[in-house]
């Protein structure tokens, strides 16, 4: 007799809550999974968020607003917003569970499927490992935690390198973990066994403890000066969204600089505040 396999859980429940004028989307726990300003929707709220973008400072100026962004795990929809509107890309979003997506649609200003917008109620595992996606992807933002919020659900070697693949080369992958958890060591090590460790930055953590991952596919990552007018070009095309992007600069620990420094020595990640 062939073995039935055991029923997948049932998803979270989705619910709203409202405090001093932001508005959190919540997996049915007290855990934010996103929040919207709600007088200033366009203003990406979340400080970890806004990091997640500094993706852009990989990009060379005259790619941005280029190809196709993808974002795996909906939140809010702030980044899809971002890409969709103020980037003007053609954006994809992978969120598993209908109830995010429906409550973004209505609560979260997420516009309806379009030209330049796809929403699509999937597995997020399963889209980054279709051949269909293998190097279409310009900018990918990852950000994929269940109910409790305490690790990413995808997280392994295998996973970062499908998401590798579906970058095309000079494309640019940010990833959200918590790096006040025991995970955290782990999950960095598998993105730098994944993209190698020239291709890797982490940013410092949040207050609230999330630590954002850069890694590139064959990203020529220039001088600091460039890097400073791109910070610059970002802040003054994108300022109404609350992006600063100079100060990311500050944060950026090179994995190259952290793996080649002896024990206790050169950038690390998880140093400072």
């Amino acid at each position: 007799m062939p073995r039935i396999p055991p029923a997948a859980p049932p998803l979270p429940e989705v619910t709203i809550s409202e405090f001093q004028g932001v508005r959190s989307l919540h997996l049915g726990t007290v855990w934010i999974q996103g929040s919207m300003r709600i007088a200033r929707p366009d203003r990406i709220e979340l400080e970890y968020v806004q990091r997640m973008l500094a993706s852009l400072l990989w990009l060379p100026p005259a790619v941005l607003g280029q190809g196709l962004a993808v974002q795996l795990g909906l939140g809010a929809a702030s980044i899809t917003r971002f890409t969709h509107k103020a980037l003007r890309m053609h954006t994809v979003a992978v969120e598993l569970n209908p109830g995010v997506i429906a409550t973004c649609r209505r609560s979260f200003h997420l516009p309806a499927d379009g030209a330049r917008l796809q929403v699509r109620c999937l597995d997020a595992g399963a889209w980054v490992r279709d051949p269909a996606h293998r190097a279409t992807v310009q900018l990918l933002h990852v950000d994929l935690y269940d109910q409790d919020a305490a690790a990413p659900v995808l997280d392994d070697t295998g996973f970062y390198a499908a998401c590798r693949a579906v970058l095309v080369d000079g494309g640019v992958m940010s990833v959200n973990l918590f790096g006040r958890h025991a995970r955290f060591g782990r999950s960095l090590a598998q993105i730098v066994e994944a993209f190698g460790a020239p291709q890797v930055c982490a940013l410092r953590p949040t207050r609230e403890g999330n630590c954002v991952v850069l890694a590139g596919r064959n990203v020529q990552l220039p001088e600091r000066a460039a890097l400073l007018e791109r910070a610059a070009l970002v802040e003054q095309r994108y300022g109404a969204w609350g992006l600063p992007a100079r100060k990311w600069l500050r944060m950026l620990r090179p994995q190259a600089a952290a793996v080649a420094a002896p024990e206790g020595g050169g950038m690390h990640p998880n140093s400072g505040s």
